[in-house]
């Protein structure tokens, strides 16, 4: 039988992503899509920085809250697991944005679309910590 310990702070970690990070993926989305048409349109002024900060709250939230969460958790294991798999998504967001960078320059590749770095960010960062509690089960 496997044991449970029970964490208030993971509960509100799980709350606040729930009803504030994931609606924003949706907005998001919409604006990046929106973005791309409004590209030929070149918008300036207000509206071009208000569909920028709109496009990166997720993102930005999501630090926010996992930053909340860190502070409140009180089990020093699952605030170990929590940071090393938030390394491992910043290390490799920044390995393959690098490399990517890399390639624009040298190999004339195309430019990546900055809406990619999120999801790898978050990808990599959910994966490590699957990693992480299975390796140390």
């Amino acid at each position: 039988m496997e044991r449970r310990i029970y964490s208030s702070a993971k509960y509100r970690y799980e709350d606040r992503v729930l009803f504030f990070i994931v609606p924003l993926f949706p907005v998001s989305f919409i604006i990046d899509i929106l973005g791309f048409h409004y590209y030929h349109l070149h918008l300036t002024g207000i509206l071009a920085y208000l569909c920028a900060f709109v496009f990166s709250l997720p993102i930005l939230g999501f630090i926010f809250v996992f930053g909340l969460y860190l502070a409140e958790e009180t089990d020093e294991y699952e605030r170990a697991l929590c940071v090393q798999s938030m390394l491992w998504g910043i290390g490799a967001t920044l390995a393959v944005t690098t490399f990517w960078g890399s390639l624009e320059k040298f190999a004339q590749v195309p430019r990546l679309d900055v809406t990619w770095v999120q999801f790898l960010f978050l990808g990599v960062m959910g994966i490590a910590l699957l990693v992480n509690r299975w390796r140390y089960r």
